[in-house]
C-alpha cells in the first residue's frame, strides 16, 4: 500500500504521449471535479502542473526521523471521502504539511497547502488508485515527505470499539464491545500477561459482534488485551484497538466484622442499621457494591458504591436482603449475603394497633388506630407466613382509617398463621419505594388466620417430684404449624383409679404460657394417668400420650403423721409445759400459802383427837383378835383421814414416836377410863384449804374447845412426844 521514493517524473512521460486536445480535455473535466471538494478551512485546493511540483518538492526526501505512518482510509457508509492521518517529524519544531492528491487513471493532481495539522479529509473518485504525499516544511531545505498508495476499495476502516467492558470469573475473561456505526459481525481478542512482550497466538475469535470469552486464565495475574474487527467487504481494514490493562480475579469474600440495629429515638417505626465489613489487602480492588432490597420482592433493587468497608442505613422494620461485594474494573468477588430479619420485638410499636378482617382466601381488609391520613396518603402492607416470602401491596389512601385489599396475590392458607405490617411512606409522588435508604417507617404489626381450626398435634409430657398426693408435670409446647389458630391454653385430663374399683375424670385449664403445672389433691397409693391437649378458637385439639403414674403410699401415712398424731403431741407437750408455767407463774406472782394440815400442830391435834376417841371405845380383848366397839362419838372423818395418813406414814417408817404415843395411851386405857377429849364442829367442818394467811397458834386457838381448860396432861404429852412407848394392840 506504501510507495516509498516515489518520483513525479511519471506525470511528464505519460503526459507528453498524449494528444493534446485529450490532455486539454483532462484538465478542463479536473478543475470541474475539483470544485465539487471540499476546501481546506485553511487553503483552497488548487490542480498542480507536473512540471512545477517536480522542481518545487525534488529536494524533499524520506527520512526516519521526519514525517511519518501516513495512513489514507474512509467509512463504509461514505465511500468518497477518505481521511488520510500521519505522524509529525522529529527534525524541526516547525511544522507545516503540503498533502499532495494523485489519482493516476484520470490524470488527476491537487495539492492542499500549509495545512498544519496532522490529518486532513479528502474527496476520491469511484475505484481509481490513489497516491497521497506529504510534505513536512516543503519550503525548507530540510524538508521530509511520507507516500501512501492504495485503492479506493481497500480503504474501508472500521475502528476499534467505542466501549468495551471486561469481567473475570472462575479463570474466564468475559469481553462485551460496542461499535459505533459499524457492521462488525465479529472480532478477535489478543491477550499476554502484564509483564510479558509477546502476545499469546493465536488471538481468540468472538461469539458474535459483541461477547467474547478468553479461557483458561490465571486468576491471579495481570493481562493485556487489544481488540480487532474481522475484515469484511464493509471492513476491509480493522486496525488493532488500544491496549487495556485487566486487573487480577477477584476470588476473596467480603467478611462481615460487625453490624448494630437500634431504634431512632426521634423518628418511630425506623431503624439505623450499621453494618462493617473486611477484606484481604492481597486483593486488587477499587470499591465495593452493597446491594440491597425488600425480602417481599418489592421494587427497587438497589446498588450503592462506597470505597469504605461501612455503610449506614435507615431502614423501616420490614425485612432485607443485602450482598456485599468488591469490585475492580475486570472483576467483582462473590458477594456476602446477610438478611436483615422483621423486627418482631419492637418496643415503639404499641399493641393493637392494628386488625384484620378476612372476607375470603383472596380478600381482607386491614384497620389501623390512628389517624395517618392527615399525614400519609401512601401506605404498604406486607403479609407473609413464617418461613416463606413475603407478599406487599402499596396503596393511597386519603379518606378512611382502612383498606381492603383484593384481589391477593395469592390465596389464603386456611389454619396458617400470618403475620402483617404496616409501612407509611412520606414520598408523595409515587407509593412505590424510589430509594431503600429513608425510604418509609413501620407503624404497627399483627397476625391473623384466614381460617382457625383444633391443634393436630399435643405436647410431649414428662412428670417429676411424685408424693402421695401430687406430681409435677411438665410439657413441650405445640409447633406453631400444628396448632392452626390462636392457642388460648391446655387442658390437663387426668383420671385417679380407686381401690374399690372407681374412677374420678378431672379437667384442669391453665394459660398458654405455661409449661410446668404441679398437680395436687391426689390420693395416695392410688394410679393416674394424665393427658394434655391444647385448645384453640375452634375447640380442644388431640390429647397426647397417656401418662400412668402410682402415688406414693408411704407418704400417705407420713401425712396422717403429720395430720393427727404430730398434732396431738404438740398439743399435749404445750399443756405439759403450760402447767409447769402456770404453776411457776403462780409462785412468783401470788405468795406462798402454807397447809395447815402440814404444820406441827396440828398433827398433835389429830393425835389428841385420835386418843379421846379411844376413850370411847370397848376394847374386848381375845386370843386372836382385837374387837374396837364404836360409841356414840364418832371420830370425825377429816380426822380418820389424818389417822390413816399417819397410819400409812407409820406403816412405811416403822416405829415412830407418834405410834409410841398411841401404845401407850392405850395401856392407860387399860388401867382405868380417860376422859374424853371434846371437840367441836368448827373443827370437823373447817376446810383444808385457806383463803387467808394465818399462823400456826391462830389455828391452833380455832381449834380448841370453847370454854374447855387446856389439860395440862395434852401439852406434857405434846411437849414431851419423843418419851411414849409404843402400844401394839394384837394378840
Amino acid at each position: 500500500m506504501f510507495a516509498r521514493g516515489f518520483q513525479f517524473d511519471f506525470l511528464e512521460s505519460r503526459c507528453s504521449s498524449c494528444h493534446p486536445h485529450l490532455f486539454i480535455l483532462g484538465l478542463i473535466l479536473a478543475y470541474f471535479l475539483s470544485s465539487h471538494v471540499q476546501a481546506s478551512e485553511d487553503q483552497v485546493p488548487v490542480m498542480c502542473g507536473s512540471t512545477n511540483l517536480t522542481s518545487k518538492y525534488q529536494h524533499c526526501r524520506l527520512h526516519p526521523d521526519g514525517v511519518h505512518d501516513l495512513d489514507c482510509f474512509g467509512r463504509y457508509t461514505n465511500r468518497g471521502k477518505k481521511e488520510c492521518v500521519w505522524k509529525p517529524g522529529n527534525h524541526t519544531s516547525e511544522k507545516i504539511y503540503t498533502l499532495v492528491q494523485i489519482q493516476q487513471s484520470v490524470n488527476y493532481c491537487k495539492i492542499h497547502n500549509k495545512t498544519p495539522k496532522s490529518s486532513k479529509i479528502i474527496m476520491v473518485f469511484g475505484k481509481l488508485n490513489l497516491t497521497v504525499v506529504v510534505f513536512e516544511n516543503g519550503e525548507s531545505e530540510k524538508c521530509t515527505k511520507a507516500v501512501f498508495s492504495g485503492s479506493p476499495s481497500s480503504l474501508l476502516r472500521c475502528d476499534p470499539p467505542s466501549n468495551v467492558s471486561f469481567r473475570r470469573r472462575l479463570g474466564n475473561l468475559h469481553v462485551n464491545v460496542s461499535w459505533q456505526k459499524d457492521a462488525v459481525n465479529n472480532y478477535s481478542v489478543r491477550y499476554k500477561m502484564l509483564v510479558s512482550r509477546l502476545w499469546i497466538e493465536p488471538p481468540v475469535q468472538s461469539q458474535n459482534g459483541t461477547r467474547c470469552t478468553v479461557e483458561n486464565l490465571n486468576s491471579s495475574l495481570f493481562y493485556t488485551v487489544q481488540i480487532q474487527c474481522v475484515t469484511t467487504a464493509q471492513c476491509s481494514q480493522c486496525p488493532w484497538s488500544e491496549t487495556y490493562t485487566v486487573p487480577s480475579e477477584l476470588t476473596a469474600q467480603p467478611v462481615i466484622v460487625n453490624l448494630e440495629d437500634s431504634d431512632i429515638a426521634e423518628k418511630k417505626g425506623s431503624r439505623l442499621f450499621s453494618l462493617h465489613w473486611k477484606f484481604p489487602a492481597t486483593e486488587s480492588y477499587d470499591g465495593y457494591y452493597v446491594t440491597i432490597a425488600k425480602a417481599s420482592g418489592e421494587a427497587p433493587f438497589e446498588r450503592m458504591s462506597t470505597t469504605r468497608p461501612e455503610i449506614r442505613l435507615i431502614l423501616s422494620f420490614s425485612s432485607y436482603h443485602l450482598n456485599i461485594s468488591a469490585v475492580n474494573n475486570a472483576s467483582i468477588s462473590p458477594a456476602v449475603s446477610h438478611t436483615i430479619p422483621q423486627r418482631e420485638d419492637v418496643h415503639s410499636i404499641v399493641e393493637g394497633k392494628l386488625n384484620v378482617t378476612v372476607h375470603s382466601n383472596t380478600s381482607f381488609t386491614v384497620y389501623w388506630k390512628d389517624d395517618l391520613i392527615k399525614t400519609y396518603v401512601c401506605f404498604s402492607v406486607e403479609w407473609m407466613r413464617k418461613r416463606h416470602k413475603a407478599a406487599a401491596m402499596s396503596f393511597y389512601q386519603k379518606a378512611h382509617n382502612w383498606r381492603t385489599l383484593s384481589p391477593l396475590q395469592e390465596p389464603l392458607k386456611p389454619f396458617k398463621r400470618y403475620s402483617l405490617t404496616l409501612h407509611t411512606r412520606p414520598n408523595k409522588d409515587t407509593c412505590n419505594i424510589k430509594y431503600i435508604n429513608r425510604s418509609e417507617s413501620t407503624y404497627g404489626t399483627t397476625q391473623f388466620y384466614s381460617i382457625q381450626g383444633s391443634p393436630v398435634s399435643a405436647p410431649n409430657i414428662s412428670i417429676s417430684n411424685i408424693t402421695w398426693n401430687s406430681v409435677v408435670l411438665q410439657w413441650s409446647s405445640i409447633p406453631e404449624d400444628d396448632i392452626q389458630g390462636f392457642l388460648l391454653g391446655y387442658m390437663i385430663h387426668y383420671t385417679e383409679y380407686h381401690h374399690r374399683g372407681t374412677s374420678t375424670e378431672r379437667n384442669i385449664q391453665v394459660d398458654p404460657q405455661l409449661d410446668t403445672y404441679e398437680l395436687g389433691h391426689l390420693e395416695g397409693g392410688t394410679a393416674c394417668q394424665v393427658q394434655i391437649s391444647g385448645f384453640t378458637q375452634a375447640g380442644a385439639g388431640v390429647r397426647s400420650t397417656a401418662v400412668i403414674f402410682t402415688t406414693s403410699d408411704k407418704g400417705y401415712f407420713h401425712y396422717y403423721l403429720n395430720g393427727y398424731i404430730i398434732p396431738i403431741a404438740v398439743v399435749v407437750t404445750v399443756l405439759f409445759f403450760a402447767s409447769i408455767m402456770i404453776k411457776r407463774a403462780k409462785v412468783i406472782l401470788w405468795p406462798s400459802i402454807p397447809n395447815p394440815l402440814n404444820s406441827n400442830v396440828m398433827q398433835k391435834i389429830a393425835k389428841l383427837e385420835l386418843l379421846e376417841s379411844i376413850k370411847h371405845l370397848n376394847v374386848e380383848e381375845s386370843t386372836d383378835s382385837l374387837q374396837i366397839v364404836e360409841k356414840e362419838a364418832v371420830v370425825p372423818p377429816n380426822t380418820l383421814a389424818s389417822v390413816l395418813v399417819l397410819l400409812q406414814d407409820s406403816e412405811e417408817e416403822g416405829h415412830s414416836p407418834e405410834m409410841t404415843w398411841i401404845q401407850r395411851d392405850a395401856e392407860e386405857h387399860a388401867a382405868g377410863e380417860i376422859e374424853p377429849l371434846r371437840t367441836t364442829d368448827n373443827f370437823h367442818s373447817s376446810p383444808c384449804a385457806f383463803s387467808s394467811d394465818y399462823t400456826t397458834m391462830e389455828l391452833f386457838q380455832q381449834q380448841m374447845p370453847q370454854g374447855s381448860p387446856a389439860n395440862p396432861a395434852m401439852f406434857s404429852s405434846m411437849q414431851d412426844d419423843e418419851e411414849m412407848d409404843t402400844v401394839f394392840y394384837g394378840q
